[in-house]
């Protein structure tokens, strides 16, 4: 197995910071720094490139080192998933996944699709008050926003926040399923606590997923951060 680790990423960690880890699954995540990418680290670490500035590549490399750490663990085959024509990871036959990568910060999760059928899973940067309040009328329905008219400004923005990455784990969660794509507007967020949310679909994506079917999320947050995940059980 190849052993070389580059500089702009930090060593791989596999602490889990969802507050209910997924039965089976394994989370790897890693902090890169663009500044320290290197021409020829995805070479060097037998991972195929992408084309792009620094910051892609090295979000790029750093999402495939932990995805490929993470399969190790899980089925003892470290290979980083290739990149489709619709530019999501191929995963293994039997493996469900999710990659992602923001704010410096990069994870991937895995586990066995008889276990878990899809998994998405996204991190965000936490919105500045005064553009999650711009932004909101982009990301919430007229249902999400008339949600929000109890809610501080500050407190409106972390539900915004929660509400664009909750949004976008859906898609990834579904878009295998359905190969459909679909947008904010299309699904809304239902209830959110402490760490937990619910998320209903606005629209029919296929014969097995229409309108009104829910589904169930959780959520972290860290550093500034917010991680959410929703993952559709086998």
């Amino acid at each position: 197995m190849n052993t070389y680790h580059p500089a702009c990423c930090s060593a791989l960690d596999d602490h889990d910071p969802l507050p209910r880890p997924l039965a089976g699954a394994h989370l790897i995540s890693t902090r890169f720094d663009p500044a320290q990418f290197a021409a020829g680290d995805c070479e060097r670490c037998d991972i195929p490139p992408v084309r792009g500035v620094a910051k892609r590549q090295s979000e790029y490399l750093a999402g495939r080192l932990c995805a490929r750490e993470a399969l190790r663990r899980l089925n003892g085959h470290a290979i980083a998933p290739a990149v489709g024509e619709d530019r999501a990871p191929q995963w293994p036959a039997g493996v469900s996944g999710s990659i992602t990568h923001g704010d410096n910060w990069a994870a991937a999760l895995v586990a066995a699709s008889d276990r878990w059928r899809a998994i998405g899973m996204d991190v965000e940067r936490l919105l500045p008050t005064e553009r999650a309040l711009r932004l909101q009328g982009e990301i919430l329905t007229p249902d999400e926003l008339s949600r929000l008219d109890d809610l501080d400004d500050q407190a409106r923005a972390l539900r915004i926040s929660l509400t664009f990455s909750f949004k976008e784990s859906l898609f990834k969660a579904l878009y295998p399923l359905t190969l459909t794509h679909f947008y904010f507007h299309d699904a809304e967020l239902l209830d959110c606590d402490h760490d937990s949310a619910r998320l209903r679909l606005l629209i029919d994506l296929n014969h097995d997923w229409r309108t009104g079917a829910e589904l169930d999320g959780q959520f972290a947050l860290f550093d500034g951060r917010v991680l959410s995940l929703v993952a559709v059980e086998a």
